[in-house]
């Protein structure tokens, strides 16, 4: 997915620029980079994190930055900052989103003599160099950036650094958040609000959805107002945000309690322990745990300090390696007793049926599981979870097509109180090899945030897509689109 962070201060702002840029790593691990201005200059940093963290990678360079502007990124895909030079002035880009559309704009902006990319990967366009054609397009940076959300399908917020201050966009249908800090004598923009206390920043505002501000020392200038339409990801809240952070007001820690308690409401299962897979399902277990009235305890603890995020390698066989080697189980804490885990979601189920097997291998006696979301059964077409897979891995989709079911029986398998939606759970059960399986009800997730349903966009499970629209219908095409997340 990636995560930005960027600072303007009346003194050096480099020591919070790297600490607010360290504080989105969880959002991915592939590159990393950061761009501060001084006077005329433009110095960047850009290094490769996929075998070693954001802030061990860029310690030891930051006597090499020098300025009170500055941006910075974690990315999941292509190098950035870009520096790019234009009829604007030069300046600093970094973008966070998803264009659909990418090779539509780029086969236009190539129709202009003389156009060209630079920032290829093999024969792709940088999605971050093409926004910033857009951006050039214009004759200023609000309206190239104004421009850009316009013609841009799909989602892009982003961070300008220019003269003296920093351009924050978030994307026309707010689905990344984007939020302002300020503390005396400095303002940043941030996605992630957990990078804010700890540099003494306080929450001056969230940007609404479309919305464009310039940043200096002194304040945060709104260029475009929100939008009135809006459609954050909801799996900020189930999975990606870190549980510190704050979207649209709303705590992540506090939604995966209520996730919890809607999972433990009405279940008759009687266990001996419930649990998280480690370690954003450990805050809905805390909430099943609470309401009913069970231990919370941990029978697998994760061993962080070597192994990084099994998500993020593009290979399976490393992916599967990782997550089996960084969680630990504990023999006493699971043998002969009843455990009931609550995850995050099921995604393909791959890592997840090998943790059930060392959990009966290590003598459970049954396992039940409680994903704090309904089956995922379209593949997000928005955001950049994940490049490589296809949604017919998905859990969800393996048991429809083993049912007989087709692209117009989707909404009819998404529908908890059908018998298609009971024979789709009943599969994913039997292929784990669980005890139990019960997912969360749509409803009670979207009553757990706290926000209108229409204001959120939960097209993995349902398929409707912006604002209120008719469940969309998949093409050919998109069998082959990312998924929304990769499990743990």
């Amino acid at each position: 997915m990636g995560g930005f962070y960027g600072v303007v201060s009346k003194k050096d702002c480099v020591a919070d620029l790297f600490y607010g840029t360290d504080y989105h790593s969880h959002f991915g691990t592939v590159r990393g980079g950061m761009a501060v201005k001084n006077g005329a200059d433009i110095k960047r940093l850009i290094k490769d994190i996929t075998n070693a963290q954001f802030r061990s990678k860029f310690e030891d360079d930051l006597g090499k930055l020098e300025g009170t502007v500055g941006i910075g990124v974690i990315s999941d895909y292509d190098d950035q900052p870009l520096i790019i030079g234009s009829h604007l002035g030069t300046y600093a880009l970094v973008t966070v989103g998803r264009i659909d559309n990418i090779e539509e704009l780029a086969a236009e902006a190539y129709r202009t003599p003389g156009a060209h990319f630079s920032e290829m990967t093999g024969n792709a366009v940088s999605p971050t160099e093409l926004v910033a054609t857009l951006i050039n397009h214009e004759g200023s940076f609000e309206e190239g950036i104004r421009y850009a959300q316009d013609v841009i399908e799909g989602s892009c917020s982003l961070l300008l650094l220019a003269d003296g201050c920093v351009y924050a966009a978030r994307d026309r249908l707010g689905r990344t958040p984007v939020i302002i800090g300020r503390k005396k004598g400095s303002y940043a923009a941030t996605m992630e609000t957990c990078a804010l206390p700890n540099l003494d920043y306080e929450i001056e505002r969230y940007l609404g959805p479309g919305e464009v501000v310039r940043i200096t020392a002194e304040g945060a200038e709104t260029l475009m107002p929100p939008g009135d339409q809006m459609q954050i990801c909801s799996f900020l809240w189930v999975y990606y945000g870190y549980p510190a952070s704050h979207y649209e007001g709303i705590n992540v820690e506090e939604v995966r309690y209520r996730c919890g308690a809607a999972l433990a409401k009405g279940d008759d299962c009687q266990i001996d322990m419930a649990a998280g897979v480690p370690d954003s399902g450990t805050g809905h277990a805390i909430g099943y745990a609470n309401e009913a009235r069970v231990p919370y305890g941990r029978p697998f603890v994760k061993y962080t300090p070597t192994w990084p995020r099994s998500f993020m390698p593009q290979d399976q066989r490393v992916r599967d390696l990782v997550a089996r080697m960084k969680l630990i189980p504990i023999r006493e804490l699971i043998q002969g007793r009843r455990l009931l885990f609550c995850e995050d979601s099921i995604v393909r189920g791959t890592q997840l049926q090998d943790t059930i097997r060392r959990l009966f291998d290590s003598g459970a006696k049954e396992i039940h599981m409680r994903p704090a979301c309904p089956p995922l059964i379209y593949g997000c077409k928005f955001l950049n979870f994940s490049r490589s897979k296809s949604v017919m891995a998905l859990a969800g989709r393996k048991a429809i097509k083993e049912l007989g079911g087709t692209e117009d029986d989707f909404q009819e398998f998404a529908d908890a109180s059908t018998h298609r939606y009971a024979a789709m759970i009943e599969r994913i059960r039997r292929r784990l090899g669980l005890t139990t399986l019960k997912y969360q009800k749509l409803d009670d997730l979207v009553t757990a945030i706290g926000l209108p349903k229409e204001r959120l966009c939960t097209y993995c499970w349902d398929g409707v897509e912006s604002c209120g629209t008719c469940p969309a219908r998949q093409s050919k095409a998109e069998v082959e689109e990312p998924l929304p997340v990769q499990p743990k």
